[in-house]
């Protein structure tokens, strides 16, 4: 038998029953689309996170009050000693620290005239839009100064603005930030939204404002920004040696790196996103099934052709591969199928929510399609193993 009839011969059985044929193809193209989709939205989601880390800024690390093996969550548990502006200034001339940014954040009650906004309220210094990359839409970012004494001068994210000013410009106006006034000097550019915190609905203030506007002495961290990434375990001993030292020997404080974050957000995500596409791939065995139904329901219907074919020379092998042939075109063309569908529909997705990720990840694609036809050629193979093994005088006694 050679490829032309091979070819000829399996199309024949497949189109021979075309209503069977679709109906078991579609349970592999449900389990196929399933895994395409699942796996789309998943890797979506891992390519966003990374996106919004990486558009604030690289090669940054942050120090929390608290020791995370010790104190549970890093600046909520009680610690031996606060984080302050002194321990920042420490670290500002260590090797590879660019910047170094003191932090206090709170939400306040933002006031002009008659109009009134209760928002995120963050404590920074002038170092921040070259850490974070940020820009300055119209006047000034916080100007350098000594982050021990601020002056109360204010910039304003874009939806705040327009929430108090309007098509005003605020420059130069004085607003009441907790009730203390404070002077607008700049607004920022927008930014969209880091971790769930809209960085076009706030105000910067100095670090010191911020310190005294909500009573505290400690910060809630401290950010670094360090020259290169393959700098981040030097800057980071040096860091911890630093502080242990100004904190009498103890190591109360904890450092996050964004690489450190980054991939352990991959991990869980990629770790997610295999257990959600091996959770879809079981309705690949309900495609199995399906061909093993009809191909075990084929042999039985073709028990003379298959005796007819032995009788003028067909080998036992012959026969089995004709039949795996067709078991294996059921399932390839039922994961083609399934591609289609997958394909579409997180296109469809994308364009109909685009606030949701969909990113269609070709390797999986391809998988999908091998593990289509492996599945087809596994399902095929105990009834193509009983038509190859039909003796010709039984099968056409039998008939």
């Amino acid at each position: 038998m050679n490829i032309r009839d091979f070819i000829l011969l399996t199309l024949g059985a497949v189109r021979g029953h075309p209503l069977r044929t679709v109906l078991t193809m579609l349970g592999i193209a449900i389990g196929t689309a399933s895994v395409i989709l699942l796996t789309s939205i998943g890797e979506g989601i891992r390519v966003y996170v990374n996106t919004q880390f990486s558009q604030f800024g690289t090669n940054i690390l942050s120090i929390m009050p608290g020791k995370t093996t010790t104190f549970g969550l890093p600046g909520i548990a009680t610690t031996v000693r606060k984080l302050t502006i002194a321990d920042a200034l420490a670290l500002q001339h260590l090797t590879g620290v660019k910047h170094v940014v003191p932090i206090s954040f709170g939400t306040a009650s933002v006031e002009w005239e008659n109009r009134s906004r209760s928002v995120f309220i963050d404590g920074v210094t002038s170092d921040v839009p070259e850490v974070y990359k940020l820009k300055v839409r119209q006047g000034l970012f916080l100007p350098p100064s000594d982050p021990r004494r601020g002056s109360p001068l204010t910039v304003l994210g874009p939806k705040l603005k327009h929430a108090l000013f309007g098509e005003k410009n605020p420059l130069g106006k004085y607003l009441r930030i907790g009730g203390v006034r404070h002077r607008v000097i700049g607004v920022m550019e927008p930014k969209g939204q880091l971790i769930g915190i809209d960085m076009d609905d706030l105000a910067f203030i100095p670090v010191s404002q911020a310190l005294r506007l909500f009573n505290r002495d400690g910060l809630q961290n401290i950010d670094i920004n360090f020259a290169r990434a393959d700098q981040v375990e030097s800057v980071t001993k040096e860091i911890k040696r630093i502080l242990i030292k100004r904190h009498d020997g103890e190591e109360d404080f904890t450092i996050i790196t964004q690489t450190g974050m980054l991939r352990t957000l991959d991990k869980i995500i990629r770790v997610m996103t295999a257990v959600v596409a091996a959770i879809a791939a079981i309705s690949l065995l309900v495609g199995a099934v399906g061909i093993i139904t009809m191909m075990w329901i084929s042999v039985n219907e073709r028990i003379e052709e298959i005796g007819l074919q032995k009788a003028i020379g067909a080998t036992p092998r012959q026969i089995l591969i004709l039949f795996l042939g067709e078991a294996a075109l059921l399932s390839t063309l039922g994961g083609a199928m399934g591609v289609i569908i997958g394909l579409g529909i997180a296109h469809l997705i994308g364009w109909l929510v685009p606030a949701l990720p969909v990113f269609i990840p070709y390797v999986y694609v391809a998988l999908s399609l091998m593990v289509s036809l492996v599945t087809g050629l596994a399902s095929g193979a105990l009834p193509a193993r009983r038509a190859a093994q039909l003796d010709p005088l039984d099968a056409l006694r039998a008939e």
